[in-house]
């Protein structure tokens, strides 16, 4: 399992938001110099998100991810704004290794099509959750929006659209140190064993306790392929170094 850790980005810093909310904003600061932290640490993933991208919002944000692939030797999955084909062009020219789509998955499923032809392997569809009503409600458009649709209703079509991966994140749990939503992540592994997706968790880690119930996930054949970690590592409650080496034993 990998572990990975997360850099959002908001007017070219480095942030977190509690729980999706925008007004509920930490700042962390220069996002090249943490990537290089995070690298010289053992890091092999670096997760990012345009958050102002995220909500059709122009910034210097694009700028700083070509700065951080020039900068490191991360493989980089990226997400935040992809709503085009020439999107995902300029991110792969730039170096990053995946691009992340995630309400355009919902609303163009085609495009997951599009990229993931163009780039083999290089899809991740980014699956962020609310619960509501007994069902897991895929958000859009930063969060700020339902889509009316259950996280499995969707999955299969986008596997079969050509995704290679799933982020799937837990709003409720997301920057809140609360920890992972192990029930969908059970759930999720037990559609990977069957579709050969990789399955990335996010939400909730706080601590190495939550890294190896994670670890502990296996169905079949099937394992998590990795972990999003933000906020903890950011305020010193996870150890890059010792999270990797951790996940990889």
């Amino acid at each position: 399992m990998e572990f990975i850790p997360a850099i959002d980005l908001i007017e070219g810093q480095c942030v977190r938001l509690v729980q999706g909310n925008f007004a509920r904003q930490i700042t962390y600061g220069d996002p090249v110099s943490t990537a290089m932290e995070m690298e010289s640490q053992g890091a092999a993933w670096l997760h990012l998100v345009d958050l102002d991208a995220a909500r059709s919002r122009k910034g210097p944000n694009r700028d700083v991810i070509k700065r951080i692939c020039r900068s490191v030797n991360l493989r980089l999955e990226v997400g935040g704004g992809v709503r085009s084909l020439d999107d995902a062009d300029e991110l792969f020219d730039a170096g990053v290794a995946r691009v992340i789509i995630g309400t355009m998955a919902i609303e163009d499923p085609g495009l997951v099509h599009s990229v993931a032809e163009s780039y083999p392997g290089g899809v991740v569809v980014g699956l962020d959750y609310r619960r509501n009503s007994g069902r897991r409600e895929v958000a859009l458009k930063g969060w700020l929006e339902g889509s009316g649709q259950d996280l499995f209703e969707v999955l299969p079509s986008l596997v079969a659209c050509g995704a290679s991966a799933v982020v799937a994140t837990d709003i409720s749990r997301d920057g809140t140190f609360e920890g992972p939503d192990i029930e969908t992540l059970d759930e999720l592994l037990v559609f990977a064993e069957g579709s050969g997706i990789e399955v990335i968790a996010s939400g909730g880690v706080s601590d190495t306790r939550d890294l190896l119930s994670l670890k502990a996930l296996v169905h079949g054949g099937a394992s998590l392929f990795g972990v999003i970690s933000g906020r903890a590592i950011h305020d010193g409650r996870l150890d890059v170094g010792e999270a990797v080496r951790l996940c990889r034993m």
